[in-house]
């Protein structure tokens, strides 16, 4: 493999903080390299060195002559006098790129739903950064350094650019190579083939582990491991050591220098210790049998075009939430998640249909505005937390507002920061605290993920694991919701919500199978008076409480076309029909629960003994069947409740 790209011992200091020191690297072709780290630990620094718009303070960075290197940034270059067109394919006519079925598929990717022709000046943030991120990949340089690719992109997004640099980057004798900083660790373990660690702990140190994001936390788990057992050794020998320093004046005066020379050594190669993010589970109030009910809710906003229009965004929508549930919600952007979020919270009325609320709900919702803290800009962090609550109880121990967010990663420093001094991560981690500390019980979180390094991540699901209320979360970091959510909604632009027991596979399958409002990425356009009447969805006391169900194999589901509540009248089900749906109804959800049991039973047994892999593998056998079992009573069940009503 050709060398690409080395840098040599470079070192960087910004005021008084050691981000680089001596640090080497190089890029082969077929690398494909994730940088992680804590938020402010440097990862952006070293692509700003790499690709040589940054100096360092020491040491060199060198490129292989001939080779052409591209970058994209955290903030896009604004160019308002400029089209789409322009931005990605600058004065080359349109029969030079549009005869390449690799520029073609960039297109397809990331620009169907925008107009080629379209000024700059109209395009919101997200469009912006998918335009530039299009023109460097239809530029195809031979290192490619992407900050942050993936904000702003949905789930859809992110899957099609990680097929796309796999495929560009990563196939056999493929030249070239990708170093790409992102905070997505679905998208780190898809495409990266090892991963750098910027340590951000003042020693200025990168450490390289072969693999993904789960080799990377995999190799640094045994490293710590390592290190700890090493650092046994380091202390006892130190504790022995001092000691000995310590019998006594007259013996203290005659030490042989190099017995002190050792102790001094031994204390200065003590490390310090690592800010460990705790997090810790807050207290709820009590959640009554009813939460959230959304009852034959429509929502319409007005079209960007000046005609009066009106788009749907909810259509006639059903939508119970139960005390417990955990759903996760993705979509196209524009389908209206966030409006979903602010129909649940109280924050906006819907423009027919009703929300419910039970009496005991106390709902927190944490935004993306980070801005919301704009009003607190001048208190430090301790005391925006103080204002709202004073003292919490956690694991039965009083804790003050220091101690909070003290355990929620913040370092003695920069918890007496003034809040418009924090990062942006920093700012995230206080707004998830103000909510925490008011004692919620029905918890709404709106893309929690930005700003949010890996560490801080694997903290914040942590809790969210042991969160007993219920849950909603809008997120494209599909790793989140597959970790902290029991099941998947979906709004594909065509104003229903639908159920996703596949998860964000089947909701991908559904996308290029050209589920939603007309196939394609944006929400649909569609007038008011011209919309369709969906079913509304349902909620039961089911394991999987489906909302909508169909069969997605019918004409009628893959066609998106649906069938009006009027017209479905005529063709009511008997009273007999209904009590055999009803009585199926009741079989499947004993089965299911029988199947529960004994997926419990297996997972036991294959933890008691995980080193016998002939019997590991004769449970997991089992365990697949059941699965299957599982999924084909769940389909019963889907089809019984449609009858049942």
């Amino acid at each position: 493999m050709a060398h690409l790209l080395g840098a040599d011992g470079i070192a960087l200091t910004i005021g008084t903080r050691t981000l680089l020191r001596d640090v080497s690297l190089g890029l082969d072709d077929g690398d494909r390299i994730g940088v992680v780290g804590p938020n402010g630990a440097g990862k952006s620094t070293l692509l700003r060195l790499l690709a040589g718009t940054q100096a360092p303070d020491a040491g060199r960075v060198t490129r292989v002559g001939g080779s052409r290197l591209g970058m994209l940034v955290q903030r896009d270059v604004d160019d308002d006098a400029a089209t789409i067109r322009d931005l990605v394919h600058g004065d080359d006519a349109t029969h030079e790129w549009a005869s390449d079925a690799r520029i073609r598929n960039v297109h397809a990717g990331l620009l169907a739903d925008l107009d080629l022709d379209q000024p700059a000046a109209t395009l919101s943030g997200g469009q912006r950064r998918r335009v530039a991120l299009a023109a460097l990949l239809v530029e195809d340089p031979d290192v490619l350094l992407l900050d942050e690719p993936t904000n702003h992109l949905d789930v859809e997004g992110v899957a099609w650019l990680a097929e796309h640099l796999s495929d560009r980057y990563g196939r056999p004798g493929a030249t070239g190579a990708l170093v790409v900083v992102t905070h997505d660790r679905w998208f780190l373990d898809a495409v990266c083939s090892r991963t750098w660690e910027v340590r951000g702990d003042g020693t200025g140190g990168v450490d390289g582990y072969d693999g993904g994001y789960a080799a990377y936390i995999l190799a640094r788990a045994e490293r710590a491991r390592q290190a700890a057992t090493a650092a046994e050794k380091r202390n006892n020998l130190l504790r022995k050591e001092l000691a000995w320093l310590k019998r006594g004046a007259p013996a203290r005066t005659s030490k042989p220098k190099f017995r002190l020379d050792a102790a001094a050594a031994l204390i200065d190669d003590e490390p310090p210790p690592r800010d460990t993010l705790e997090l810790t589970q807050m207290a709820t109030r009590r959640l009554g049998k009813d939460v959230l009910d959304l009852e034959d809710v429509t929502v319409t906003v007005p079209v960007r075009d000046d005609s009066g229009r009106r788009r749907v965004l909810l259509d006639d929508v059903t939508w119970r939430l139960g005390p417990g549930d955990r759903y996760g919600v993705v979509g196209v952007n524009g389908s209206g998640k966030t409006t979903l979020l602010s129909l649940l919270a109280g924050r906006r009325e819907p423009d027919s249909g009703r929300v419910r609320r039970g009496k005991t709900v106390h709902v927190a919702e944490l935004t993306q505005d980070v801005g919301e803290l704009d009003d607190v800009a001048h208190l430090t962090a301790v005391q925006v937390v103080d204002r709202e609550k004073r003292t919490v109880v956690v694991d039965g121990k009083e804790l003050t507002a220091g101690q909070l967010t003290e355990r929620l990663g913040f370092t003695r420093e920069r918890a007496h920061t003034i809040v418009r001094d924090l990062s942006g991560g920093e700012r995230r981690r206080l707004q998830l605290l103000r909510l925490l500390v008011s004692e919620p019980n029905v918890l709404l979180l709106d893309e929690p993920t930005n700003d949010l390094d890996t560490d801080t991540l694997a903290a914040v699901e942590d809790l969210l694991d042991g969160w007993p209320g219920t849950l909603i979360v809008v997120s494209h970091d599909r790793y989140l919701l597959e970790r902290v959510c029991d099941r998947q909604w979906a709004l594909l632009g065509d104003g229903a919500l639908r159920d996703l027991p596949g998860g964000v596979e089947q909701y991908l399958a559904l996308r290029r199978a050209g589920g939603g409002a007309g196939g394609g990425r944006g929400a649909s356009t569609a007038d008011v008076s011209s919309r369709g009447v969906h079913p509304s969805p349902r909620s039961s006391g089911s394991p999987a409480r489906p909302v909508q169900p169909r069969d997605e194999t019918s004409p009628d589901a893959a066609s998106g076309s649906v069938t009006s509540a009027e017209g479905a009248a005529g063709n009511a089900p008997s009273a007999a029909d209904v009590r055999a749906a009803r009585k199926e109804i009741a079989r499947v959800e004993r089965r299911l629960g029988r199947i529960a049991d004994e997926e419990k039973v297996l997972h036991e047994q294959m933890a008691a003994d995980p080193t016998d892999y002939a019997a590991v593998a004769a449970l997991d056998e089992k365990l697949r069947a059941l699965g299957a079992e599982k999924d084909e009573l769940e389909l019963a069940w889907l089809e019984a409740a449609e009858v049942a009503g």
